[in-house]
């Protein structure tokens, strides 16, 4: 069998690691297997392989540069995507799965008149967000906004990615609405069951819908020593290290909710460390929370999680955080923020999911986690 993956990146990323892991186990069962991707050159030397780019780097900026002034994100890349889609039908897959198709790189209007030419090509479109049933954002929750239910207009998040100077969001919701129904056989997956109840109350209602959790890669992501290096790199010997990561800390990440924890714990027991920080967001940060930029490197973050006391996840829109399943992975107690579906990624009984927003239930749970730890430690004291 011929398959073919269409995401935004391929082995980088959260989509891109699920993708390539996704290529990886065709290829294992003797297929053969291609991932197109538009956004970044750099792929890992083992995906190289399955690596089909389309257009480049320079399409890319013009793609979000007339998005930003026209608010019509995915309509442009018109040269990449015929020519991509001239290879494609040579490629002539008896499996699509497409993953992210936002991001500046493909003309989903074409994209999809190509995969309705083809009714007997099987489809899979696993959903990594909201964008493929709203007229502009990928998340609605923290801007408590339901008009994707009816129809989008007047959109609150025009700032927000696919970032735009105008509204077009009406349109948009139309143009989707007509290129993403009506194709045969093909089924919805999503990570996590909140996401499957909303693309049920959504115009791709009709589509079947199966519910396939993310994974990780458990070889990497365990208990994993590194002899007290990355505390002693950063002076925290001696503290209760509360962890955040992050591929990109916005608001909905809960970045002012660090902010604001930061100000509610003894700093000479606590310290919080985020990892995926930008160098421009580091002013922001107040001295007492240690700032880390993002890392590609998975075992240098297994470390981290290990190393770390508590792992904090205050975000306020997620799909199916696949960082709370790692820190877990490493043995690291996970508190969450109960929104999307986050709290379906709990599996151990020292984690917990809690109201958004609620710090003072999350700094209670911090302390009980910072107490137990130390009467742990006194009490291997008295029996050594």
């Amino acid at each position: 069998m011929r398959v073919l993956f269409i995401n935004q990146v391929c082995g980088t990323g959260s989509t891109g690691k699920i993708t390539a892991s996704l290529a990886e186990q065709f290829e294992r069962e003797g297929h053969t297997v291609k991932i197109a991707y538009g956004r970044s050159a750099k792929v890992p030397e083992k995906d190289q392989h399955f690596a089909v780019r389309i257009g480049g780097t320079f399409d890319v900026y013009v793609h979000a540069l007339l998005t930003r002034l026209t608010d019509r994100h995915g309509l442009y890349s018109r040269r990449a995507t015929k020519k991509f889609l001239r290879w494609a039908e040579e490629f002539n897959p008896d499996l699509l799965w497409l993953h992210n198709i936002h991001g500046y790189f493909i003309n989903y209007e074409m994209l999809f008149e190509w995969i309705k030419s083809r009714p007997n090509m099987r489809v899979y479109w696993t959903l990594h967000d909201c964008w493929s049933f709203t007229g502009h954002c990928s998340y609605f929750t923290f801007a408590k906004c339901e008009k994707w239910r009816e129809h989008c207009i007047k959109c609150p998040q025009k700032k927000a990615y696919p970032a735009s100077f105008f509204d077009r969001s009406f349109k948009n919701f139309d143009q989707k609405r007509k290129s993403f129904t009506g194709v045969k056989n093909m089924t919805i997956i999503t990570p996590s069951k909140w996401l499957a109840s909303l693309v049920k109350q959504s115009f791709l209602r009709d589509y079947p819908v199966e519910v396939r959790y993310n994974e990780i890669n458990r070889e990497i992501f365990k208990p994993t020593n590194d002899n007290g290096s990355f505390r002693q790199k950063y002076h925290l010997e001696n503290k209760f290290v509360i962890l955040g990561v992050a591929n990109i800390w916005v608001a909905r990440k809960g970045i002012h909710d660090f902010i604001r924890l930061s100000t509610m714990l003894d700093p000479q027991k606590f310290a919080i460390v985020l990892v995926g920080v930008k160098p421009e967001q580091k002013q922001m940060l107040p001295k007492e929370i240690i700032a880390i930029e993002r890392t590609e490197n998975q075992q240098a973050l297994a470390m981290v999680y290990t190393s770390s006391d508590v792992f904090f996840n205050p975000t306020y829109e997620d799909n199916y955080p696949t960082v709370n399943l790692e820190a877990e992975a490493c043995g690291t107690p996970v508190l969450t923020y109960d929104a999307g579906g986050s709290a379906e990624t709990i599996h151990e009984s020292c984690s917990k999911a809690i109201s958004c927003g609620d710090l003072e239930d999350a700094k209670a749970f911090i302390v009980e986690e910072f107490e137990r730890k130390y009467r742990n430690i006194e009490e291997r004291g008295n029996n050594a």
